[in-house]
């Protein structure tokens, strides 16, 4: 990856950004961006999206998987449900969010992989089409979460 300047690679992060939420995520609200928004989203689209996100040693999917797991073993629910959206836009099947979540709770426990589940299951439901090629369906998540 060469070095960008940070105008290129702001506008790349953005450009991710928009392929990994979607436009329904990105789209900008009717008021105008506070200061802290703006700040925020320069720092997310430099730092997150124009720098990490744009490096090629590992898939969209698997970035997707890892932020996941690591959403979940922190708690930090409402990011795990942004990017578990992002996970379906780059690919990942039900299965994999499943299995990611399992693996999760093994090591940060069954309450973590069953609110990771939960969760998923709402964003999934709510995200992928019913009919998708190549996704599980919901009723391939564990019962009763």
């Amino acid at each position: 990856m060469q070095e960008l300047d940070p105008i290129s690679r702001r506008a790349i992060g953005a450009k991710i950004r928009r392929e990994v939420l979607g436009d329904t995520y990105v789209k900008v609200g009717d008021a105008p961006p506070t200061l802290f928004d703006e700040m925020f989203l320069e720092f997310t689209e430099d730092f997150c999206w124009g720098n990490v996100w744009n490096r090629e040693q590992l898939s969209r999917p698997l970035r997707s998987m890892l932020n996941l797991a690591m959403l979940a073993v922190m708690g930090r629910w409402h990011e795990f449900e942004v990017h578990a959206l992002g996970a379906i836009n780059n690919g990942v099947s039900d299965a994999e969010i499943a299995e990611v979540l399992l693996q999760a709770g093994v090591y940060a426990g069954v309450p973590i992989a069953a609110e990771g589940l939960r969760r998923a299951k709402d964003v999934i439901a709510k995200y992928r089409p019913a009919n998708q090629s190549g996704a599980t369906t919901n009723s391939h998540l564990p019962v009763g979460v």
